[in-house]
């Protein structure tokens, strides 16, 4: 299968078709490439953001690796003629790409989530996977993004850390859009929006059972768990995305 055959076009987006194992692969070509590149994993959410947010769109157009992180993404790309053959979740991505980072002496750098998360996160990873250089964690103060000199010391802690890959967990769509508005500047190898995996590796949240999230409904599990803050999001999320897969379907 040469690169043209492993992309999908969806919903405007050219998404990379392939496994958790060949992404991995790939983050390593990235990293040996040694430019800025950035990985972004859309969703539901993310595809109904991108008609509203141009700055979400913008990160989308740059991004170098675009991974399907959704079963309803594999649901439609069937339902459009193009199947997706895995999906490979970002907040996946860090165990899965950590055992790599061992072999290949690379450097990671954790930047997001609650204070204390990205440590534990960090940690854990680190057990399982001995010899794994962590350049270093930080979690911004809430409102960083609106301020120049918080950003600029964010980058100057990145650049001093010099990692090979930078995880970014800020949530969507403030995750997306400084990884894109930054990844020039920190000037590290690979950019990777990662969602909750801090969150999850670290234990400070529960995730879906494994047989939840092959059937699709990770996304009803956090939910339940997190009322306030996501029902409104997949409610309202879920809904635009099947509006917009119909409007896909009728072309």
């Amino acid at each position: 299968m040469d690169a043209a055959e492993k992309k999908c076009r969806l919903f405007g987006l050219s998404v990379d078709n392939l496994t958790m194992a060949e992404a991995v692969v790939e983050i390593e070509k990235l990293i040996l490439a040694r430019r800025p590149a950035l990985v972004l994993t859309p969703n539901a959410q993310h595809i109904s953001l991108l008609r509203s947010k141009a700055d979400f769109r913008a990160a989308y157009a740059a991004a170098d690796l675009i991974l399907a992180d959704s079963a309803p993404l594999l649901w439609s790309s069937r339902l459009l003629g193009c199947p997706l053959r895995e999906r490979v979740a970002g907040s996946d991505i860090p165990d899965a790409f950590s055992g790599v980072a061992a072999r290949g002496s690379y450097r990671l750098f954790f930047l997001g989530a609650a204070p204390g998360v990205a440590e534990r996160a960090a940690d854990i990873l680190a057990k399982k996977n001995p010899g794994l250089r962590v350049a270093g964690v930080y979690a911004p103060p809430w409102g960083f993004e609106g301020r120049r000199e918080m950003n600029d010391e964010i980058i100057r802690k990145i650049r001093a850390a010099q990692p090979d890959v930078l995880f970014v967990a800020l949530g969507t769509p403030k995750g997306e859009i400084w990884a894109w508005k930054h990844k020039d500047t920190a000037g590290v190898p690979v950019t990777i929006c990662c969602g909750a995996a801090l969150d999850f590796i670290s234990g400070n949240k529960k995730r879906a059972p494994r047989w939840l999230q092959k059937l699709g409904f990770e996304w009803f599990y956090r939910a339940l768990h997190e009322p306030r803050r996501l029902w409104k999001r997949y409610l309202v999320g879920n809904t635009h995305f099947v509006i917009l897969l119909a409007k896909e379907l009728l072309k």
